[in-house]
Formats: structure tokens, sequence, C-alpha cells
């Protein structure tokens, strides 16, 4: 069985619309499915948030020439912590705002549901913290110490990067 990970795409999905006209959000990760998780958009439409239009898709489609220009790139899946990521183009802020991947709860289903819930409470709160940031009057320091802050927010696990 192929694990089709939830948390990027809640985290994208947040962004798009809380974010909206200030940053673009994009979601991938280092071994894409090819599907996109089924309980993620669900979690999604039920908090009103964008439950369309993402798709699977390798991090390395960021990297390449001709990718849409990253000013920040957070990584949120523990499994994503330990990982190499690649040379992101510009040399973009990144974090790691660990959680415990939705995915790889098993169980009932109320069971999975619980945990993207959880997990999409713990990414708003983060992405909250983030856009709520005086990016303007930060200097790159600060705001390097902030994104670390806000990875060590409620729910965090793992390794920080």
């Amino acid at each position: 069985m192929h694990r089709q990970y939830g948390a990027p795409v809640l985290a994208e999905g947040i962004l798009r619309k809380d974010g909206a006209g200030r940053f673009k959000a994009f979601s991938a990760g280092s071994q894409p499915k090819g599907i996109v998780n089924p309980c993620a958009l669900k979690t999604l439409a039920a908090y009103n948030y964008p439950a369309d239009g993402y798709r699977s898709k390798s991090w390395d489609e960021f990297a390449a020439p001709g990718a849409p220009k990253m000013d920040f790139v957070f990584t949120v899946c523990d499994s994503a912590a330990g990982e190499a990521c690649p040379v992101w183009p510009g040399q973009p802020m990144t974090a790691h705002w660990g959680i415990e991947d939705p995915a790889a709860v098993e169980g009932t289903d109320i069971d999975k549901e619980r945990a993207f819930a959880e997990a999409f409470r713990y990414m708003r709160n983060r992405i909250g913290a983030f856009i709520a940031l005086p990016m303007k009057s930060l200097d790159q320091m600060a705001l390097q110490k902030k994104l670390g802050e806000i990875g060590g927010m409620e729910g965090a696990t793992g390794e920080k990067v």
C-alpha cells in the first residue's frame, strides 16, 4: 500500500486561503504517491478551505529551472526532517514545522478523521503565526529565528532543522 501524505496539502490549502494576496502556496513531497490523500481534501472542505486543484508532486519540481521562486520552504512531515532537501533556487528561508503525518494513522475512519483534524489545527495555528509576522520590519536573522519558533508550537514532533 502506498502512503499518501496529508500534512503538506493541508498546509497548502490553509496558506492558499489565509495568505491569499500575500503568499502563493505549493505543496510537494520527496516521494509523491501519485494521489492526494482523500482525507486531506475532506478535512479542508470541512473547514471551508479550498479542496480542489491539488495534485501529487515531487519537491524536485520546485528546484528545477523555470520553477516558481520560493521565499520560504517549510517541511511539515516528520519523515521529511531527516531527508536531504534539494538545493532551492534563490536560497529561500527554510524551517521544519514537523507534525505527525495524519496519513500514517491506522484504525477506524473516525481515528483517521481525528488525526487529520488535529493536523489541520496545528498547521492553521502555525500558518496564522507565520502570516502575522511583521515581515518588513524583521531582518533575516530575526525572521529565521521566528520561523524556528513557529515550528516548536503545540503539536511539534521530530527533529528541528
